[in-house]
C-alpha cells in the first residue's frame, strides 16, 4: 500500500485548523492549485523544523469536481459529492480541504498562511475553523468525544483504500460537516437527560446499559453493525467557538463513503424507523462536503499537472 498523508492515522492533537477552499476558476487555475497542493508536504517540513515537538502535519483533500478536472483519466471508485438527505444537512461542497493539526496553534496558522500565499488569488475561503482540544478531549456539550474511534492498526484498515482500488491505495475519502451547537438549550437539560441523549455517562464516558439507553441516544444511532461487524470511521473532529457561535467541526476518514452516509441517515431519521438522534435537537449542520485525500505519492505527483 502507498504511504498515506501524515495527518490521517495519528490520534488527534492539541489543535487543528480546517480550511475549505473554492477554486475561483477551475479551468484557468486548476493546474496552479494542483501544483501548490503537491508542495504542501515541503511547506510542512519547513515550518515544523522550528519545533519538531509540535508534530505539525497537514492532509490535503480534493473535492470531486476539482479532482475530475486535474485527473480526468483516473478517478477513485468511491468518490462522489455529498448529497443532502434533507434541508437539515446542507451540501456546501468545496474544491480543496486543508486539515492542519499540531500541538501549536501558531504553527497551524503559519502553515496555513504560507499555503494561502502559494495559492494567491486562485482560491477563496469557503470555511475556516480553528479547533482546539477542550478539557480532556471533550465536546462543548461536556461529553468525551471519539470514544468509539478505532485504535492502533485498526485505524489504517478503516480509513485507507486498499487493493480494491490499487491506483489509489493509501488514499482516503473524507467527509466533513460543521455543526453549530445550541449550548444554552443544552444547559437546561438535567444531567440524566443529557446522558440519555448521548448514551454515555458524562463523567467517564461509560456506555449506559441497554435497559436505560434509549434507541434515540446518539450512540444508538451512529453505532451500526452489519453482518456482525461494526461500521467504523476514523474521526478527527474538534470543538471550535467564539462567544457568539460554537460547535463542532466533524471530519471523518474512511475507505467507504457509504458508512458516514448511513450514520447520517440514522441520525436525522431517514431510515424509516421513525427515530432520530436526540442530539440533533441541540445542534444544526451548516455545511457538508466530501473530498479525496490521495496518498503521498499521488499528491506529490500533482506537481506535474
Amino acid at each position: 500500500m502507498s504511504q498515506p498523508q501524515a495527518g490521517i492515522l495519528p490520534e488527534p492533537s492539541q489543535s487543528a485548523l480546517f480550511l475549505i477552499l473554492r477554486v475561483r476558476n477551475r479551468v484557468a487555475d486548476g493546474g496552479t492549485v494542483a501544483r501548490a497542493s503537491a508542495g504542501v508536504p515541503a511547506l510542512v517540513a519547513k515550518v515544523a523544523a522550528a519545533d519538531r515537538r509540535s508534530r505539525l502535519v497537514c492532509t490535503v483533500g480534493c473535492g470531486p469536481e476539482f479532482w475530475d478536472l486535474i485527473s480526468p483519466a483516473k478517478r477513485p471508485k468511491g468518490l462522489r459529492r455529498f448529497t443532502a438527505i434533507d434541508t437539515r444537512t446542507p451540501s456546501t461542497g468545496g474544491d480543496l480541504l486543508l486539515h492542519i493539526i499540531s500541538r501549536r496553534s501558531d504553527f497551524n496558522f503559519e502553515l496555513a498562511r504560507r499555503i494561502m500565499t502559494q495559492l494567491g488569488d486562485t482560491v477563496e475561503v469557503m470555511d475556516e475553523v480553528h479547533g482546539f482540544r477542550y478539557l480532556d478531549t471533550r465536546d462543548l456539550t461536556g461529553f468525551i468525544d471519539g470514544t468509539e474511534n478505532p485504535k492502533g492498526k485498526q485505524r489504517a484498515l478503516v480509513a485507507l483504500i486498499g487493493k480494491d482500488d490499487p491506483d489509489f491505495s493509501g488514499g482516503s475519502y473524507v467527509f466533513t460537516q460543521r455543526y453549530v451547537h445550541n449550548l444554552k438549550k443544552w444547559a437546561t437539560l438535567p444531567l440524566t437527560q443529557q446522558e440519555s441523549t448521548i448514551g454515555r455517562r458524562k463523567k467517564d464516558s461509560k456506555e449506559l446499559s441497554d435497559k436505560v439507553k434509549p434507541p434515540t441516544a446518539h450512540i444508538s444511532r451512529v453505532v451500526i453493525e452489519e453482518h456482525g461487524d461494526e461500521l467504523q470511521i476514523v474521526r478527527h473532529s474538534f470543538p471550535y467557538g467564539t462567544m457568539t457561535e460554537a460547535g463542532l467541526f466533524f471530519i471523518a476518514y474512511t475507505k467507504d463513503l457509504t458508512i458516514p452516509e448511513k450514520m447520517l441517515k440514522r441520525m436525522f431519521g431517514r431510515t424509516g424507523d421513525g427515530l432520530h438522534d436526540q442530539l440533533m435537537d441541540f445542534t444544526r449542520a451548516v455545511s457538508g462536503a466530501t473530498f479525496f485525500a490521495p496518498s503521498l505519492k499521488v499528491l506529490t505527483s500533482l506537481a506535474g499537472r
